[in-house]
């Protein structure tokens, strides 16, 4: 019995069309990065695009490549009408823990737009609370242009950040696993303990992934 090839799904501008057509002035797109590291800021971003912008190859920025996501970066950049990428930091995430720290960063970006939104797709299947008008979108980083957009602005900008952190805390090889929880990160955290770029909220259970005795003591900022 042979079966329909799968469809693949690619970002148009469906979703903004239909914001415009509903009587939405300003449609933006709004993805996250980092939630599930364990060190490291969470990051999101905020893009608005004319409907019928040209960004050839933009899809969703875990379907790229590094080196395609560093070359889409700039042209979003160039082809946006308005764009905000905005961060919550990891003492953030630890006090009002992964999910209300991406809500905060999702606001940030919103609020630095040049002008407000009145239509924010969002990536996921959570309202952050927007002063605007928040649809939500189930894997929207594969449906909406603007979202596709935002999902490279933010994943692109925090990876820049954890290289930034590598040369800062270079015994922790974030240059390498970007502060996910790699058995390479499990193994530099044994070695040296907990920095203070790390989120102790997702660090509670941190010795059942030692094979060994914890080495070090947590570092002085």
């Amino acid at each position: 019995m042979s079966h329909a090839p799968v469809e693949k799904t690619v970002p148009s501008y469906e979703l903004e069309e239909a914001g415009h057509a509903a009587g939405y002035r300003r449609v933006c797109g709004i993805d996250e990065a980092g939630r599930g590291p364990l060190a490291g800021p969470v990051f999101a971003a905020a893009v608005v695009l004319r409907p019928g912008t040209d960004i050839p190859e933009l899809n969703d920025s875990k379907k790229l490549t590094e080196k395609k996501r560093e070359a889409l970066f700039d042209v979003i950049l160039e082809a946006a009408e308005d764009y905000c990428v905005a961060s919550a930091t990891e003492r953030e995430i630890d006090e009002r823990n992964i999910l209300q720290a991406t809500f905060l960063a999702m606001r940030r970006a919103c609020e630095g737009l040049k002008e407000a939104p009145d239509l924010a797709l969002i990536d996921g299947n959570k309202k952050p609370g927007l002063d605007a008008e928040e649809q939500t979108v189930v894997k929207g980083d594969a449906k909406s242009m603007s979202i596709a957009a935002a999902s490279i602005l933010a994943k692109v900008s925090r990876d820049r950040y954890m290289l930034q952190l590598a040369e800062l805390f270079p015994e922790y090889r974030f240059e390498k696993h970007k502060g996910y929880g790699t058995k390479l990160h499990y193994e530099m955290l044994q070695k040296y303990g907990v920095s203070e770029v790390h989120r102790t909220s997702f660090l509670k259970n941190l010795e059942q992934h030692f094979t060994g005795p914890t080495e070090g003591k947590e570092r002085s900022s």
